[in-house]
């Protein structure tokens, strides 16, 4: 017997895998339940499961599977995926920095953990001042790799389905008119005029509005977030 007729379930669970990581943004949207559902199905493709995606391409569709996948059996990435420390995604910096511990708290979902560890990370690459002093200077922005800032910014944007990162409040900004002041409460770091006090009523989920994180700290005024935004690292090539 083929082994379409003896594991026809398995053959449907790749079929659907590869519908979901061809549609469109929108449509990929209504899977997500579905995908849920399926879950015992996804994992039962074992080391087959991601072999349709690409661990270098900036694409939410793998970050959302393997968090999933991740939450109901927390070994399969090691297990099947040869990812002893659940980096699956290609994560280069020009510094030779680590970035699976974001990668980590990425894929579970641990947000407030990954905005500290990127904070941490623009503050070592900004350089020795900006690590002795606290927080970047926006005239240090320019100096940080590109590679680097890159990474961050894709890491949040493929396990956060598309809603977080840099260049996603950047897209927002844009269609404001570059409007900072329409930014702030779109993105959920201000209402009625009173900023969000961080950190806890910022929202730490993926259920916070689109562009939430990562946080920029905004008491000395705009020109750190929009050094940021315009730093060659943040342009998506299409």
């Amino acid at each position: 017997m083929t082994e379409e007729k003896t594991n026809p379930n398995k053959e449907n669970i790749k079929e659907f895998l590869e519908a979901f990581r061809m549609a469109s943004e929108r449509k990929r949207l209504g899977f997500l339940n579905d995908l849920e559902e399926r879950v015992d199905e996804l994992i039962s493709l074992g080391s087959n499961l991601m072999s349709g995606f690409d661990p270098g391409l900036r694409d939410w569709t793998p970050g959302f599977i393997l968090q999933l996948i991740h939450k109901t059996d927390e070994n399969f990435l090691k297990n099947n995926l040869n990812c002893d420390d659940l980096s699956w995604f290609n994560a280069p910096s020009e510094l030779g920095f680590d970035y699976s511990p974001l990668q980590r708290y990425l894929l579970n979902e641990s947000f407030e953990d990954a905005d500290r560890f990127t904070s941490s990370k623009l503050r070592e690459l900004a350089g020795e001042e900006a690590v002795k002093r606290g927080y970047v200077y926006f005239s240090e922005v320019e100096s940080i790799p590109s590679i680097d800032l890159s990474t961050l910014d894709m890491l949040w944007v493929v396990y956060s389905r598309g809603k977080f990162g840099f260049t996603v409040q950047s897209k927002i900004l844009d269609s404001l008119g570059g409007r900072y002041d329409k930014l702030w409460p779109r993105i959920g770091w201000k209402k009625d005029g009173i900023w969000t006090r961080y950190p806890k009523a910022f929202n730490w989920s993926i259920e916070a509005p689109n562009g939430h994180m990562p946080l920029v700290n905004q008491l000395r005024g705009v020109r750190l977030m929009d050094a940021l935004l315009k730093h060659q690292g943040l342009i998506v090539k299409s």
